[in-house]
């Protein structure tokens, strides 16, 4: 009887693994996919508008992405769930809306407007290393010397590919050197991205994914409406009720959320926290593929300088990963929601 089990149990880890892997592949083409729609928009312009602007993909993307989370993980709002939960809790999750499902996002999509995505990619590694230095400072969490060197790596990584840029017009000047505007949004989005993780970890961790989802992404919707309306003006959403952008949005959403954190939600319940990280750790490399045959955007000389350390960093940090996990101190049960706060932003 036992020998009939061992190859079952074996395919259904490796099957695990096989939907993060893909998980991974549609995270990492999010944002040269994002660009890619805008370019399509720009083709099929309403009047002198795009139709796929990127405020447009992010407000109704997030609202097909909230139609989709709701049939998925609907169940769970129901009364006995939300007694349990305390002021506080709605408090931090209200915090964790703004930052990372309105502030970040829309930091991330202004970001694309104004530079390379292979920038936006890299630059967004500074979240890693902001929230292990914020989880070590807060949470009084220890970390191994593979680690630490990993995320020093990673950060320089990251100030390189934001110095070494050539000069160009949308750049601002910091203390004597260039500073891309678009660099710099794609920084802040990290740090919103950082603090919002550090809360959710410590505050969130018992807070049922569903809720989590959809509350975020409720309220982050809401709250990014009014800043673009208070911003850009009424006329901004002019074409948000344009049937072509609906059917991009529902193919989008569809793709990224439904699809995507399937695959991702489906692979966890049968893999580690450490192999899930590990495969998440692929996500500039899949990022970068991604706008090269989606965008035809190469790596220039700066990012192929800052990648290097970056993913240099990646390397040191699994190291370290890996021998907290054979020497038994990281809980080999899959953690569905801590690694899910650790993933970033994912398109949407």
């Amino acid at each position: 009887m036992t020998r009939p089990k061992r190859p079952h149990r074996q395919i259904y880890r490796i099957s695990g693994q096989t939907y993060l892997w893909l998980a991974m592949l549609i995270f990492g083409a999010s944002s040269a996919v994002t660009r890619k729609l805008t370019e399509i928009g720009a083709q099929h312009f309403i009047g002198n508008r795009n139709p796929i602007s990127l405020c447009n993909v992010l407000f109704v993307g997030n609202l097909c992405a909230l139609i989709l989370l709701i049939l998925i993980y609907g169940r769970q709002w129901n009364k006995a769930t939300l007694k349990q939960l305390s002021r506080k809790d709605w408090v931090s999750l209200t915090a964790v809306a703004i930052l990372s499902g309105a502030l970040a996002p829309g930091l991330i999509f202004q970001a694309l407007a104004l530079t390379g995505v292979n920038n936006v990619i890299l630059v967004g590694r500074l979240e890693p290393p902001l929230t292990l230095a914020l989880s070590v400072w807060l949470l009084r969490e220890r970390v191994n010397i593979w680690e630490f060197i990993g995320a020093i790596a990673a950060f320089v990584g990251v100030i390189l590919t934001i110095i070494l840029q050539p000069s160009t017009e949308t750049m601002m000047n910091m203390g004597g050197f260039g500073l891309g505007i678009g660099e710099f949004l794609a920084a802040v989005a990290s740090v919103a991205i950082a603090a919002s993780t550090i809360i959710s970890k410590k505050h969130l961790s018992q807070i049922p994914l569903g809720i989590y989802s959809i509350f975020r992404t409720a309220l982050g919707t809401v709250i990014f409406f009014f800043i673009a309306l208070v911003l850009y003006g009424r006329d901004h959403f002019a074409d948000v009720l344009s049937p072509f952008l609906w059917q991009w949005m529902f193919l989008y959403g569809g793709l990224i959320v439904v699809v995507g954190q399937s695959f991702w939600v489906k692979g966890l319940k049968t893999s580690t926290v450490s192999t899930a990280s590990l495969i998440s750790s692929f996500g500039p490399i899949v990022g970068i593929i991604a706008a090269y045959l989606i965008l035809g955007e190469a790596p220039t000389r700066p990012q192929y300088i800052g990648g290097s350390l970056i993913l240099g960093g990646i390397f040191l940090s699994q190291v370290g990963t890996r021998r907290q996990t054979s020497s038994g101190k990281v809980n080999s049960t899959p953690a569905q929601q801590q690694v899910e706060t650790g993933m970033g932003f994912k398109g949407i």
